[in-house]
């Protein structure tokens, strides 16, 4: 139907009085006032009334079973609908409705939501997603996160605010405390933390949090949905560690890889379910991700995969003919899913409660999940598969449920972004299959709307109570605690431990103990945790109790204690293995595996024997005799050479023999109460992970008096230029590796060169004497001009810039290397240059064992000069490239201009461009600050 017609069919569908109202007012000259047309009719108008003529590509074969059967025909736009037209296109449940909370205008392309602790929704706008079929514009800053209340208290979200505007695809909104919430950016490494600090619901704070998070790729690839778990640690999908805020800095800690994309959460024990992409099916559910990966046989019921949308009869799926159930048009396969829930609230039916529910966007259903446990392992169920339904289904093709979320309503919301294309353009590229649909329907026009949808039930209304926390103090959160909805107990618990208020220690241990209710003791026990007020004491008696569930908190839980130091409860650990639930016993089994408990495997074999459950015999087997684990997602991973790993085991065994008395076995200081701890911690260092020379320094010479104004009690760290350049470059590459810095390794050679230039150093350093000896990175600058030789288009065929080479979706020639290819920087004033780093990731070439080595794009002949005026030239590096990673460090060079050159071709029988990312320029501070 073309958009005159559609427009002429609404018109003849008013009553006949006022199309006769219509004439008369146009006769006497009186016409109506002008009416500004909604986001849906822009959108319609914009579709073309010519009716698209496709063909095959030019290199098609048309008995390519590719291309086979195929409808080409000429058809009508897929026209969107209004968010009250399209509540009539669900299919529920008898006694489920839906109703929408928020809409286009007020937002536009919703990506996921979250409430803070008053019940306010923060909506994540990913506003350049596909906005044409080649995905132009998707990392221009016009992305934005809003906040939303419900003033009136009539369900309707009508009060908003942008909250972060001017962003570049951000990856997740997660409220962390009164008005503040954390996210990122996009192709970048750091998290912030965004403050209202006047009240007028806009931030107006931007502070760091913690860095070395993100990723590059595919916007669809990087790290999303920051989550904060009911342990106290923060996880993402995609990255395979978890963080959290201690009083002495942000730590990080390695976990399993989660292998999902854009959806987490969490049941009512704690566990995190990851949601799968491509794959179309959960990722990670069977145990806490930070237990490690196992694998598991048929986690799935048989026909899971199978998803039961309605005939949409588009057939717009990206792997083509072959996933197309004839004659409807929908997917035969799970093919893509985001978005998840455990849905946890009370105002639904009961048989709800505990059911795992996502949405599958290109099917456009949400499917409940019943998970079965048997023996210890979990078993997914489809709950409509034996109906060939699911449970949400819609007739309307621009459905996209991307988000489910438990409300503090006690209902399930949906995020519905209400798009044209839901797969990125890297896959809808000209000539496939998917642009052929796009371009037949036109979905690539649909593009600015989104709904937020409430699920209600017939049987309760939604509960009316409106949250007030961020006006209650730590001990009124505590009534919170056994709160039927999930969610008020989740935000009751984050809240008190974000408070750090220690008074209410007592209330809650005797609430562990004594309480009757099983959710208010197992949020008191994690209360505890994250304040750092957790005592053995408490734990002990709940090893013994009755409920099975109480005893597998304590074993998580503890594992804080011993981590910090307490190894008294290897023999409970071990204990336990021999409980007669098999769940507990499972528990014990992680638990001893996670903290590498003395004589766990022998303990483990035995149980074997004895206990010949499902589960028992799973994991057991994989912690005896551990599988090779390869992971797809790790592509920044560095592999060290055996050298290297060699230094880092020197670095270990010094660390673990000298350093941990005063900074604590995991870097973070040993603590010595009421917050303070003995010495600066390491882990999650800002300092450490920047140029070596300051952590190199520090070890040789030592440091004393107050850091960046705070002082501890050990009050100096003594010297170690005694010992020789390995002995040194082994710690310090230890310490930057490893305690969440993951920083770069350090080389006897680095050790000698700052040994042989501090040799007039007297004694111990002060902190500033320090700080402004040590080369300091430079923040990429808007006035830096930034040119290339050849610059390629970005990875998904937008406009590229070499300023990119600063970033993680980094710079690349986009050609074969060539002698002369150059890079150059700019800088608007002469500064004191002293050294750089850079990454030049390499080219895959498939993940699959056998696969070839991926392409090295690092330069392989090349020389780096500075100037001053642009014309004259010094060099201060030439030679040949043998490394994916580069740092070279020089004498203290004035410098307006740097360039990078190729001094040689390179010839090889692949074409393999010149790539550079994550570049980093180092300046002295002081020569800096007074340079021309």
């Amino acid at each position: 139907m073309s958009k005159l017609k559609f427009q002429f069919e609404r018109y003849l569908s008013l009553p006949h009085f006022l199309i006769s109202i219509s004439c008369i007012l146009l006769l006497y000259g009186c016409q109506p006032e002008i009416k500004k047309p909604t986001p849906v009719e822009t959108v319609i108008n914009s579709m073309s009334d010519t009716l698209p003529q496709l063909s095959l590509p030019l290199d098609a074969d048309p008995e390519d079973e590719d291309w086979k059967g195929i409808d080409l025909d000429p058809k009508a736009p897929v026209l969107p609908l209004q968010p009250e037209e399209e509540a009539t296109k669900f299919l529920l449940p008898a006694g489920y409705h839906i109703e929408p909370v928020l809409t286009e205008p007020q937002i536009e392309q919703p990506g996921a939501i979250s409430f803070d602790g008053n019940g306010r929704m923060y909506v994540l706008e990913l506003r350049t997603y596909m906005l044409t079929a080649d995905s132009d514009g998707t990392l221009e800053p016009v992305s934005r996160i809003s906040r939303w209340e419900d003033k009136d208290n009539d369900g309707v979200y009508e009060t908003g605010t942008v909250f972060v505007d001017s962003l570049i695809f951000p990856r997740f909104v997660l409220p962390y405390g009164k008005d503040c919430i954390l996210s990122m950016e996009s192709d970048t490494d750091d998290v912030y933390k965004y403050t209202d600090t006047n009240g007028d619901g806009k931030a107006d704070k931007k502070e760091f949090f913690t860095n070395k998070y993100g990723r590059s790729g595919n916007v669809e690839h990087q790290q999303a949905f920051m989550y904060y778990g009911m342990d106290n640690w923060l996880y993402s999908t995609v990255n395979a560690f978890r963080v959290r805020e201690t009083p002495n800095g942000v730590i990080r800690e390695k976990t399993g890889y989660n292998r999902a994309q854009w959806g987490v959460t969490h049941d009512d024990s704690g566990k995190l379910w990851f949601q799968g992409g491509a794959s179309g099916v959960p990722s990670h559910f069977q145990f806490p991700v930070h237990y490690g990966n196992f694998t598991f046989e048929n986690e799935f019921a048989e026909g899971f995969e199978v998803p039961w949308g309605v005939a949409v009869k588009i057939a717009d799926l990206q792997e083509g003919m072959d996933r197309v159930r004839q004659p409807d048009g929908s997917t035969n396969r799970v093919t893509g899913s985001a978005g998840n829930d455990v849905y946890r609230g009370d105002r639904l039916p009961e048989n709800l409660y505990g059911q795992y529910f996502y949405g599958e966007p290109v099917a456009r259903i949400v499917r409940q999940i019943n998970p079965e446990v048997n023996e210890g392992l979990t078993t997914l169920h489809n709950v409509y598969q034996n109906e060939k339904s699911e449970f949400l289904r819609s007739t309307d093709p621009l459905f996209r449920p991307v988000d489910m979320t438990t409300a503090p309503d006690g209902t399930l919301y949906i995020t519905d972004m209400y798009h044209g294309i839901i797969q990125e353009g890297q896959w809808a590229q000209k000539g496939t299959y998917l642009r052929t649909k796009i371009e037949q329907y036109q979905l690539d026009k649909v593009i600015g709307l989104g709904r937020i949808w409430r699920i209600t039930h017939e049987s309760k209304e939604r509960d009316r109570t409106r949250p007030n926390m961020f006006n209650k103090k730590a001990s009124e959160l505590i009534s919170f605690l056994d709160h039927p909805n999930g969610w008020w107990r989740d935000k009751a618990q984050q809240l008190i431990v974000l408070s750090k208020d220690l008074s209410v220690a007592p209330i809650l241990k005797d609430m562990v103990l004594n309480h009757t209710n099983q959710f208010a003791r197992i949020h008191a026990i994690w209360c505890l945790e994250g304040l750092g007020a957790l005592q053995k004491e408490t734990l002990l008696p709940l090893f013994k109790d009755n409920d099975p569930k109480i005893k597998i908190q304590a074993l998580r839980a503890s594992e804080t204690l011993y981590k910090a130091g307490n190894k008294s409860f290897n023999d409970l650990y071990l204990q336990l293995l021999k409980d007669p639930d098999t769940d507990v016993a499972l528990q014990a089994m992680l638990t001893c595996k996670y903290l590498d408990i003395p004589g766990h495997k022998t303990e483990i074999i035995n149980l074997m024997i004895e206990n010949k459950a499902k589960g028992i015999q799973v994991i057991g087997n994989q912690i005896v005799n551990p599988p090779e684990v390869r992971n797809r997602w790790n592509r920044n991973a560095t592999v060290l050479s055996e050298s290297e790993q060699e230094s880092l085991e020197m670095g270990k065994e010094i660390f673990n023999e000298l350093c941990v008395q005063c900074h604590g076995n995991d870097g973070t200081g040993t603590p010595l109460g009421n917050g303070s701890v003995m010495a600066p911690p390491l882990a999650g260092s800002i300092r450490v992970q920047q140029h070596p020379e300051y952590i190199i320094k520090t070890i040789l010479h030592g440091l004393e008096g107050p850091l960046e104004g705070k002082t501890y009690p050990a009050g100096i760290m003594v010297g170690n230029k005694e010992q020789d350049d390995a002995w040194i470059a082994a710690i310090a590459s230890y310490i930057r590796q490893n305690l969440s810095n993951e920083a770069s390794m350090v080389t006897a050679d680095q050790v000698a060169r700052i040994r042989a230039k501090t040799t007039r150093q007297n004694g111990t350093y002060r902190y500033t004497e320090l700080i402004n000896s040590v080369p300091k990175y430079l923040s990429l600058g808007s006035d830096w001009k930034v040119t290339s030789s050849h610059t390629a288009p970005n990875r998904i065929g937008g406009t590229a810039s070499p300023k990119s080479a600063f970033n993680y979706e980094g710079w690349t020639t986009g050609e074969h290397q060539k002698k002369g290819m150059w890079f150059q920087v700019e800088f608007p004033k002469s500064i004191g240059l002293t050294g750089l780093s850079y990454n030049s990731q390499p080219i895959s070439r498939g993940w699959r064992e056998g696969s070839p080595p991926p392409l090295q794009t690092y330069p392989r002949s090349f020389k780096i000069e500075t100037s001053l005026d642009g014309e004259n030239w010094d060099s201060v590096y030439q030679g040949l490239g043998d490394s994916p990673d580069f740092n070279k460090d020089f004498e203290v060079t004035s410098a307006k201009y740097i360039k990078f050159t190729l001094t040689e071709g390179f010839e090889d029988e692949n074409e393999i461009p010149w790539r550079m990312r994550q570049l980093k320029l180092y300046a002295m501070p002081e020569l800096t600050k007074t340079a021309k």
